[in-house]
């Protein structure tokens, strides 16, 4: 399997995220093509002791597209930059899956412009993945910030990409599929959840148990929850916000001293899983869904362990062919032709 990485997106590149991309090379036992600027990558591979190979090759690319770019713009005027050229190795089949952990906007249109949509998904959708209270047992919630206004179809088209992902790259039987909203009731939320939430009802391709608050995101009695990309990315952004805090409280709060130092090593292990159970890093990236190709966008502040881990979502994904499990169970409806659509600005 070859992984194409962005080599120059993110806030840490290039140094975390070659890092990160050699650490899957080994531990993943993946190849990487890691695009960028030629004299800069080649010029830190020598200096930390690595070196181009078979497995690990320095595709060339012009530019990148910076956080104040606007997407599309940004493209058209830097048609090789890196996250262009890297979409266009998934394009030509000379990389199996892409990851990203730079401008997330131009990663999503430069995956629709290249790779293109998957028959009868109208809108794709980020996807990620949130631990629970539950071990070993995520919850996959999309979108996160590609649609900030959704129709309810686009919705409905996300709880069965979401629903197949579940199923087959993480491997439940029977995800069960909630609609994010204010209240539990059926009749709770706006327009919008009011009339999702009949549809989702309706749909026999999903499993629907019903409303998830925003309380329930987190106690693993859902598998799959959906959402329009505002509210999305606001808990996804909240929910970091919220790991990162828990952690720095567990560091302040741990008695001083002998005691504490104590403490710290005899706690040392749980602590650990504690880190590994809230941190966003081992969750690595968020899966577009409802592209014809794998691409996996990674958060702007990734280290080289969240962008080993992105590889492996890209990798799972690939490993249990996602794209043809989601390829044409979505069904074109008569409606509204796409193109006619306003288009939502990626976040």
């Amino acid at each position: 399997m070859r992984i194409a990485v962005d080599a120059m997106g993110g806030d840490f590149a290039p140094r975390e995220v070659v890092e990160g991309a050699i650490l899957a090379q080994t531990q993943l036992n993946v190849d990487i093509a890691l695009v960028g600027d030629r004299d800069i990558l080649a010029n830190y591979l020598k200096q930390n002791g690595h070196r181009e190979s078979d497995r690990l090759e320095i595709v060339p690319s012009e530019g990148i597209i910076e956080m104040e770019d606007e997407p599309l713009e940004g493209l058209r005027r830097k048609p090789n930059c890196s996250i262009a050229v890297a979409m266009n190795l998934v394009k030509r089949k000379q990389a199996n899956a892409v990851i990203s952990a730079g401008h997330s906007g131009a990663a999503m249109a430069a995956a629709l412009l290249r790779l293109g949509r998957l028959p009868g998904v109208d809108r794709p959708a980020i996807g990620a993945l949130f631990p629970t209270q539950i071990p070993h047992k995520p919850v996959l919630l999309l979108d996160v910030g590609a649609n900030v206004d959704c129709r309810p179809k686009f919705l409905e088209q996300f709880a069965i990409m979401g629903s197949l992902y579940s199923k087959y790259a993480i491997g439940i039987q029977d995800p069960q599929v909630g609609l994010l909203n204010i209240g539990e009731e059926a009749c709770k939320g706006n327009e919008l959840a009011l009339r999702v939430h009949q549809a989702l009802q309706d749909n026999h391709q999903i499993t629907f148990a019903g409303n998830a608050e925003g309380r329930d995101i987190l106690k693993g009695q859902f598998d799959v929850i959906v959402c329009d990309g505002f509210a999305g990315n606001v808990v996804l952004k909240f929910a970091e916000g919220v790991g990162n805090a828990v952690m720095q409280i567990l560091k302040e709060e741990l008695p001083r001293g002998w005691r504490g130092k104590l403490g710290a090593m005899l706690l040392k292990p749980n602590l650990k899983k504690v880190k590994e159970r809230i941190d966003a890093d081992e969750y690595g990236g968020a899966l577009l869904l409802g592209v014809a190709g794998v691409c996996v966008i990674g958060h702007g502040s990734s280290n080289a362990i969240s962008i080993r881990n992105a590889i492996r979502v890209a990798k799972d994904a690939v490993d249990n062919d996602v794209l043809e499990r989601i390829r044409g169970q979505i069904k074109p409806k008569i409606s509204v032709p796409v193109d006619d659509l306003p288009d939502d600005p990626p976040t």
